[in-house]
């Protein structure tokens, strides 16, 4: 049942909303905020922090061109390069260094590590080349990604590539996955 509105009642009302217009137009403009919009904060990251300093920390010799490399930081997964030379991981990203001076290389190697770090790659792919057409058919760039790899904070291990993807002339690194993707 419905009850009847009293007249007191309907007085009453009309006194405490006031005096009201009625809208003639039923389209609501919105005011545009002038509030700047939020950004996340950048930290500039220097890609040199990333190598350690201790150079003299490594027991390396120098590598010729059909030698294939292996490393396993302190830490890493017992079967890491066995699963890495079998295809376990994915290629997530990869780079192609040779041809480059050895500054350029370095240059582009840590800059290309930070990033794949930060989007969260696990397994990258770097080319660097046999050495063929270095002086002395002596393999730079192989030598100093041995050394440089070693170093870098963020590398949990890296092999020679399989031979359909380079061989000896590649490598493929197992990287840490940064914080935001660990589960």
């Amino acid at each position: 049942m419905s009850q009847k509105k009293l007249p007191e009642d309907s007085h009453l009302f009309r006194s405490a909303i006031g005096h009201v217009q009625p809208v003639k137009a039923d389209k609501v403009l919105f005011v545009a905020d002038n509030k700047p919009k939020p950004y996340p904060r950048t930290r500039t990251v220097h890609a040199e922090e990333a190598l350690s300093d201790g150079v003299g920390d490594y027991d390396i010799t120098t590598v010729g061109q059909e030698d294939a490399l292996s490393f396993a930081a302190f830490g890493a997964p017992k079967n890491a390069l066995k699963h890495m030379r079998q295809g376990y991981f994915g290629i997530d990203a990869e780079i192609d260094l040779h041809g480059l001076t050895s500054q350029d290389a370095k240059k582009y190697l840590l800059s290309f590590l930070r990033d794949c770090v930060i989007d969260g790659c696990q397994c990258v792919h770097i080319v660097h080349g046999k050495g063929y057409h270095s002086q002395d058919n002596h393999p730079v760039l192989k030598n100093n990604l041995n050394l440089w790899l070693r170093q870098h904070r963020d590398v949990q291990a890296f092999c020679s590539a399989a031979p359909k993807d380079g061989g000896t002339g590649a490598l493929l690194v197992l990287l840490y996955l940064s914080e935001k993707y660990q589960k």
